[in-house]
């Protein structure tokens, strides 16, 4: 008898990791959150709740840690630089998963170096972080049983989704093992600024069409703005040309002599900002309005959401 449950128990350990990966994962369906560094929090809530409209939490003050609402799921949350001050603003990228816990063990399971626990937020929401093989801060996020209420300030928002995040890569096999090989990431897009070169490489998340973006073009020693334009995200649009004209209607005023809409080599046009800390706002269409330069899409075209919060 303890032959046949050793045998039973041999099979079902064969079973589970004869599983593709895939199987064993807890879904990932697309970005949570953005954590930056900021200098001066006051003055960037002029920018992220007075021009594009996002909902702070808390109402006020604002301070280290303060989070400015995109929808009931997706944040901007700033926090105060250390001291010395680091070039880069960018703090941490984060995921939304159906199974945060689930997910900590399978990273663990499959050597990469997690918390002993996942963090429980006031809003009962799950997450722990890891970093990448380059260091960054990867942050994984299971939904809450009480997020935010939309706000009576919803409709001031100029974006209600962020597609995707950008941040400086040297590696990009490396980080394939990590967020393609393990992860389940594919790849949405990957291009240069001309024929034949892969500056962005846009890797979509496995279970929705929200995307990373390698930047892979930047030099050994980047300045801070180099870095600020490298280290972006990317909230969707309908209309770039409507955006423009709902920013100049809330005294935001385009470069002079420069049409500030762009139509990128992916074939989506875009319009960037700057938050007051160097960030990169790339406003972009969901949508690609020409074919795009040095390779087809690959995944699924993200669309407009169509809950109001």
């Amino acid at each position: 008898m303890l032959k046949s449950i050793g045998l039973a128990f041999a099979l079902l350990s064969w079973l589970a990791a004869a599983q593709p990966i895939s199987a064993q994962r807890p879904a990932i369906t697309g970005i949570s959150h953005i954590t930056l560094y900021a200098d001066d929090i006051p003055k960037s809530q002029q920018f992220y709740q007075s021009l594009l409209g996002w909902d702070m939490v808390p109402a006020e003050p604002a301070t280290s840690g303060t989070r400015f609402y995109v929808n009931h799921l997706q944040y901007i949350e700033l926090i105060s630089p250390p001291s010395p001050q680091p070039m880069d603003r960018l703090y941490s990228v984060g995921f939304s998963t159906s199974d945060a816990e689930a997910l900590r063990r399978f990273l663990g399971a499959h050597g990469v170096s997690v918390p002993k626990a996942i963090t429980t937020e006031p809003d009962g929401s799950r997450s722990f972080m890891v970093r990448d093989p380059e260091g960054n801060r990867v942050q994984f996020t299971q939904e809450g049983s009480h997020p935010p209420p939309m706000p009576a300030s919803a409709s001031r928002r100029l974006s209600s989704h962020i597609m995707h995040a950008g941040y400086v890569v040297r590696n990009r096999a490396e980080l394939d093992y990590f967020y393609k090989d393990l992860l389940g990431f594919h790849l949405y897009w990957k291009g240069g600024a001309k024929e034949g070169d892969i500056d962005w490489v846009m890797m979509q998340v496995p279970d929705g069409t929200d995307w990373i973006e390698y930047m892979l073009y930047l030099p050994a020693n980047p300045s801070r703005a180099e870095l600020g334009s490298a280290d972006h995200f990317a909230p969707g649009v309908v209309s770039v040309a409507d955006l423009e004209k709902n920013l100049e209607q809330r005294g935001w005023k385009p470069p002079a002599n420069k049409n500030p809409q762009v139509l990128g080599v992916d074939g989506k046009l875009q319009l960037d900002l700057t938050d007051p800390d160097g960030t990169r706002v790339e406003f972009m269409e969901y949508l690609p309005v020409k074919k795009p330069c040095c390779s087809p899409y690959t995944g699924t075209q993200p669309s407009p959401p169509t809950s109001p919060w």
